[in-house]
Formats: C-alpha cells, sequence, structure tokens
C-alpha cells in the first residue's frame, strides 16, 4: 500500500467533475431518449469512476461503495447500439394484447337523487352541444361516466352504493375494435374467443377480504 494521496485527490476531482458534466448533459437533454451528449458524458463519469477506484484500492486498499467497469470510448456507441438491438430481439413475455375486463354492481337507494347528482356533473362540465334530459338510471350512470374520465372511479358517489365487483385479465390476440359490434351486443365485447387466455381474476368484496386473487 503506498501513500499517494495527490494522485487519489485528482482522480477523485475528475471523477466530481465528470459527475457534474453527465448531470448538465441530463438536464440540457431534457428528456430525450437517446441523448449522444449524456451518453458521451455518461461515459466519461463511467471511466472517471474506475480511474478513482483504481487509485483509491491502489493506495489505500479501499474500494468505491458500488461497483464500475471501464468503457471503451472507441466502442461505446457500439456498445449501446447492440445493447438496445439485444433489448428489442429480446423475447416478449406478453407478445399479445392485455385485456382488462371490469365489472362492478351498484345499489340505487334513491333514482331522483342520482338523477340530480349526474345534472350537477353536467353542469360543472358544461359540454357544447344540445343536452338529452336524464331520465333513467342509465342516463345518470352514463353521464357521470362522460363528464369524468369514463372511469369508475366517477361512480364513487354518495347516491350510489357499490357491491361487489370482478376484473379478469386477460391476454388476446387482437384489440378491440368497438364499431364491430352493434350498440345492442351487451355481451359481444367481452367474451374471449377461443385462443383467448384468461390469465387472472380479482374478486372485490365490500366486507371481509376486499380483494381475493385468483389466479
Amino acid at each position: 500500500m503506498s501513500d499517494n494521496y495527490t494522485a487519489v485527490e485528482a482522480a477523485l476531482e475528475h471523477m466530481i467533475s465528470a459527475a457534474r458534466a453527465h448531470l448538465a448533459a441530463v438536464r440540457d437533454a431534457k428528456g430525450e431518449v437517446d441523448s449522444d451528449e449524456v451518453w458521451r458524458a455518461y461515459v466519461d463519469f463511467n471511466n472517471a469512476a474506475v480511474s478513482y477506484d483504481e487509485a483509491l484500492s491502489e493506495t489505500y486498499g479501499e474500494p468505491l461503495p458500488w461497483e464500475v467497469e471501464p468503457i471503451d470510448p472507441d466502442k461505446a456507441d457500439k456498445f449501446v447500439s447492440e445493447l438496445v438491438q439485444d433489448q428489442v430481439q429480446a423475447d416478449d413475455p406478453f407478445p399479445r394484447v392485455v385485456s382488462v375486463r371490469q365489472r362492478r354492481d351498484y345499489h340505487v337507494p334513491s333514482v331522483s337523487a342520482l338523477i340530480k347528482a349526474a345534472e350537477q356533473a353536467r353542469r360543472e362540465v358544461a359540454l357544447p352541444g344540445p343536452e338529452e334530459p336524464i331520465t333513467s338510471v342509465a342516463d345518470a350512470l352514463l353521464e357521470l361516466l362522460q363528464s369524468s374520465d369514463g372511469s369508475l372511479a366517477a361512480l364513487d358517489i354518495p347516491e350510489l352504493e357499490p357491491l361487489d365487483g370482478i376484473v379478469t385479465v386477460a391476454e388476446v390476440d387482437e384489440a378491440i375494435q368497438p364499431d364491430d359490434f352493434p350498440e345492442t351486443d351487451a355481451n359481444g365485447p367481452f367474451q374471449l374467443t377461443a385462443t383467448d387466455k384468461l390469465v387472472a381474476r380479482l374478486d372485490e368484496h365490500l366486507t371481509g377480504d376486499l380483494f381475493e386473487d385468483e389466479d
């Protein structure tokens, strides 16, 4: 073990400068994917860390708290290109489309209260165009969904009492095409075909265990 503090300190300062340059490159890239400047700064930072690790180990027998391997700057571009290509060619564990289907039932204590809640939601959104009167439970539910993001979270209101529900996850050959099913077809869009595969089912219980996973 030699006492070459000056060389260790110089390697440390070089690593710190490379780290700051890498941070500046990341900041300037502003989220750009595959930025050449960020990659070059990363290689410099990595190799500066390798140099400091070697100097620290040779002088004091102490390693860095993380492992680093040198990257040849002349082969860096080829390395990252091969890495990306390997990721693209890697076998995809889910090559098919994933279909998530949810059913949740509700008890309606008061139809009139539910209609009023839907009318209030419509007024808050103030969508353009003619407005059909809300006269039924179906109208009210559709209005609540359309006035929000379309998720079932829009139905979490005091005027609806949630009951049990089911969520299923399936691997399917093709994504759904809503226009392929007439509006009167209540079953077709939700039925699995002979080649579709159900991979998970989640039962939602409002009493006892809230979720029961039945893979």
